[in-house]
């Protein structure tokens, strides 16, 4: 495959290639988005530690960045639809490929039914709604997940149209905010960053600490979406690579940034009382700004959702659409319509999603949803960041023959990267019960390694069938 394809030139079952850097940059900024993923912890984040999370944040952030380096020296040269799944298939082999597959779907499905109820919660709100029952919730995450549907299915200028008013909105909404916020609203002194940690639900402040770790670790997921697109990318050797490694170093500034200057400004009573289907943030714009701000703010975080929302569902539907090639799903699903969109794979996504939605209808199954969606991708960064070094160490896979070349920087990052992915996983798998509901049942404090176990169930029983059909495995297609 080369990097020089015309965006006229393609062939009908070929995914077309139109996205510039900017696209590609902008579908990670929205995928990682700091108003998605700051607003939907920061209550939660002051309820179990109390306060002084800020350095957690920092630390997570500094973390995840050595993993975007890894993605992106394996995008720079292998930039195929699918990302981490197809990198997986070509270094470790079929098998390998087929876990990380179904992991990989599975997360990032459980991502997009967490993106679309807090969507819908913020939907619910723009529109006056006043119910918070867990139906009239689901009911707003499927509207919410029927227009991020519309906009992966119509011309492919309106997804790239939303894509920058995302970031466009994002940085009224979360710099401009911010800014105004930390220069004109602070009600603390620098120092409340550092302070208060160990006084919430946290036992203690080292199990605070952790708790927070485990908590920010959903404000940096998502920068994998721009590999998962490379096939549709102009010049994705030397694009890609870029585009995941700065849209996390951009939304990384801006969480940073914001985190900072909402914690300076609000009433920490407040956020402490917090709910999963309340709104903290609104309260401070109103009390800061006047009124006449709330409406405003609203519309600006929409727009970041929907972006955030028509990313997961085109970053879902490229890995469904890049397994379904290899035959690792059924293969309607690796069909493209004729303006070169998965559109099944979409429509799989969505659904897969709306059905996940259902489980709103109980609170305490919506936290093992988020619980999931977070744990699953740490799964698979642990898992690509394992291929990655292994192979790297053995010598079936030479980065020198990308256009990323870290030269002897690339092992140590590797290392670094795989142990703190392979903590961060346990960390946030670790059950909780200062996290979650005081009457929680035993499942939801083990839902990551019940419902990865099970997964990982299925799938060996998948491979032990197909073996014991004498149905080999697909190779790699590319």
């Amino acid at each position: 495959m080369t990097d020089d394809v015309s965006p006229q030139r393609h062939a009908p079952e070929t995914l077309h290639r139109h996205l510039s850097f900017w696209n590609s940059l902008t579908l990670g900024f929205a995928m990682v988005s700091p108003v998605v993923g700051l607003y939907a912890i920061m209550g939660v984040q002051t309820t179990v530690t109390g306060g002084g999370w800020f350095v957690a944040l920092a630390i997570c952030l500094a973390m995840q960045l050595l993993v975007a380096t890894v993605y992106a020296e394996l995008a720079s040269q292998f930039p195929i639809a699918g990302g981490a799944y197809k990198w997986a298939h070509l270094l470790g082999g079929p098998i390998t490929g087929q876990f990380a597959g179904t992991i990989y779907v599975t997360s990032t499905i459980a991502m997009l039914t967490t993106t679309a109820y807090t969507g819908g919660i913020w939907l619910a709100i723009f529109f006056g709604s006043s119910s918070d029952s867990g139906l009239t919730l689901v009911l707003w995450g499927a509207c919410f997940l029927a227009l991020c549907m519309g906009l992966n299915v119509v011309h492919v200028n309106m997804f790239k149209l939303t894509l920058s008013m995302g970031v466009y909105a994002e940085i009224i909404g979360s710099v401009g905010v911010a800014l105004l916020l930390f220069l004109f609203f602070r009600q603390h002194d620098v120092s409340e960053l550092f302070h208060h940690l160990g006084t919430g639900t946290a036992p203690s402040p080292t199990a605070a600490f952790l708790a927070a770790l485990a908590i920010a670790g959903w404000a940096f997921i998502g920068f994998d979406a721009c590999s998962t697109i490379a096939e549709e990318t102009l010049e994705p050797k030397r694009v890609v690579p870029r585009a995941i490694f700065f849209s996390l170093c951009l939304v990384g500034s801006v969480v940073m940034f914001n985190s900072a200057a909402l914690t300076l400004s609000f009433d920490r009573a407040t956020l402490a009382t917090t709910r999963a289907s309340s709104d903290p943030i609104t309260p401070v714009i109103s009390s800061s700004f006047g009124t006449w701000a709330e409406k405003p703010f609203l519309a600006i975080v929409m727009v970041s959702f929907l972006a955030c929302g028509a990313s997961v569902v085109n970053y879902v539907s490229r890995i469904i659409y890049s397994m379904a090639r290899e035959g690792n799903m059924p293969r309607m699903l690796g069909q493209l319509a004729t303006d070169g969109t998965p559109r099944p794979a979409v429509f799989l996504t969505v659904l897969s999603a709306g059905i996940g939605l259902l489980l709103g209808l109980n609170d305490q199954a919506v936290a093992t949803i988020i619980a999931f969606g977070t744990g699953g991708l740490y799964a698979m960064f642990t898992m690509t960041t394992g291929v990655g070094l292994y192979t790297r160490l053995t010598g079936r896979w030479n980065p020198e023959l990308g256009q990323l070349q870290l030269g002897r920087w690339g092992l140590p990052i590797n290392i670094v990267a795989f142990h703190w992915s392979v903590f961060e996983f346990i960390n946030i798998a670790w059950p909780r019960p200062y996290a979650v509901s005081p009457d929680a049942p035993w499942w939801q404090l083990w839902a990551v390694p019940l419902v990865l176990g099970s997964i990982l169930g299925l799938t060996i029983l998948s491979v032990l069938i197909g073996k014991f059909r004498g149905t080999a495995l697909p190779e790699s297609s590319s």
